[in-house]
């Protein structure tokens, strides 16, 4: 499953586009949750420019080597560089915008 969207709407505090990929095992209630708290981010703070790429583990376990995930759920941002990775449901809105560097310690 693949979310695509186009730079259009970009804000200017961030014109790039972002590449985030969320590595899952199956729909389990974390994945799920992740999922679901990742697009509802990038929905407020990404309008338009970001992509979200879902990689099953259970479908694909081989793609688990390239970004060196070693838990589930983990979300990597690929672009901008450089990578960041996230693990966990993705609930703490605060620790992910700060953790892929969409928003400073001290902003509000």
């Amino acid at each position: 499953m693949m979310d695509m969207r186009e730079a259009s709407a970009a804000t200017p505090a961030s014109p790039k586009s972002w590449e985030l990929r969320l590595y899952v095992a199956g729909q389990t209630s974390k994945s799920v949750m992740a999922l679901a708290n990742l697009k509802r981010y990038c929905e407020q703070h990404l309008v338009d420019c970001y992509t979200i790429e879902v990689i099953d583990l259970l479908q694909n376990p081989q793609l688990a080597e390239g970004d060196q995930i070693l838990a589930i759920p983990t979300l990597v941002r690929k672009v901008p560089e450089p990578i960041r990775k996230i693990i966990g449901d993705l609930s703490n809105e605060e620790k992910v915008l700060v953790g892929l560097d969409i928003r400073s310690r001290g902003d509000r």
